[in-house]
């Protein structure tokens, strides 16, 4: 019996021998191995951009350093605690100065304690009068009403920041950048 030839037949197809076979398939793994070397590499270059740039923050925290408190007329005599500056803001009649709430040991925020009698107080070759003193709840750190360190770890005296006045509104500007010797006063 004679085999006719179909019309899906190909006459043209050649079969493949085990050596075709074997090129095609070391062709299919030198693809598939640099496919997937360039993909774990892809991959660590990734997590090293993501490790790099976890270094740099987006947004700074850091407060400004240079701010309005207020009129002169909305602060009484004494002092008034900004508890979002830490900073105290005092007035003797009119007179303003600022001290910085922060402890010169670790930074945490000092308190002011109110004495029950004023009391007589030797700085060096100062003397004063003092109706408070400052103290640190973190270290125990004790300041006199003036800011000067005697008891604790603080290193050094509390900062007293400069004060201004604002010339388009009159409000009071702390310069936190700007500490100031003790007896700064800025006059109104």
């Amino acid at each position: 019996m004679k085999k006719e030839k179909t019309s899906h037949e190909n006459p043209e197809m050649k079969t493949v021998g085990p050596a075709q076979n074997a090129e095609a398939a070391q062709a299919r793994r030198s693809f598939l191995g640099r496919l997937g070397l360039g993909a774990t590499l892809a991959a660590m270059a990734g997590q090293a951009f993501a490790f790099v740039r976890s270094l740099i923050p987006n947004v700074r925290y850091e407060a400004a350093q240079r701010y309005k408190v207020g009129l002169p007329s909305q602060f009484g005599e004494g002092s008034k605690y900004l508890d979002d500056k830490r900073v105290f803001v005092f007035r003797e009649r009119n007179t303003f100065y600022a001290i910085s709430a922060s402890c010169t040991h670790l930074g945490c925020t000092v308190k002011m304690l109110r004495l029950n009698q004023p009391r007589k107080v030797k700085v060096g070759s100062r003397e004063f009068e003092e109706h408070h003193e400052f103290h640190c709840p973190c270290h125990g750190s004790k300041y006199y009403g003036d800011g000067t360190n005697y008891s604790g770890p603080a290193p050094k005296p509390l900062e007293y920041l400069k004060l201004e006045l604002a010339p388009e509104d009159g409000q009071l500007i702390v310069d936190a950048t700007t500490p100031v010797e003790k007896e700064f006063r800025l006059t109104v």
